[in-house]
């Protein structure tokens, strides 16, 4: 299945993450922890990591086009969570090295 990864420097990954996991709650099937979580979305899977340095995400989904659109949505929400910093979101295809 293809998968998408970014590694995001941030001090608040860990904040970040249980955000959008208690944001996404409502809508999908969602398991997390404070340095944990997974997201079951219908087109696909985000599994996201903290530690004190960075967040680190990984989407998977059976399409291409849909890693995109993933990419793009899970980037703006976090985006939204951060608004006190800048994040770079440096998208890479494949497993993470």
């Amino acid at each position: 299945m293809p998968e998408s990864h970014a590694l995001v420097a941030t001090a608040h990954a860990s904040r970040y993450l249980q955000q959008l996991c208690k944001h996404w709650a409502h809508k999908f099937a969602v398991e997390f922890t404070p340095s944990h979580g997974e997201i079951a979305l219908p087109l696909g899977a985000l599994v996201l990591d903290a530690t004190d340095e960075a967040l680190e995400i990984r989407i998977r989904s059976p399409e291409d086009t849909v890693l995109d659109q993933l990419e793009g949505v899970v980037a703006d929400h976090i985006r939204r969570f951060a608004f006190r910093e800048e994040l770079r979101f440096d998208w890479r295809r494949g497993s993470p090295a």
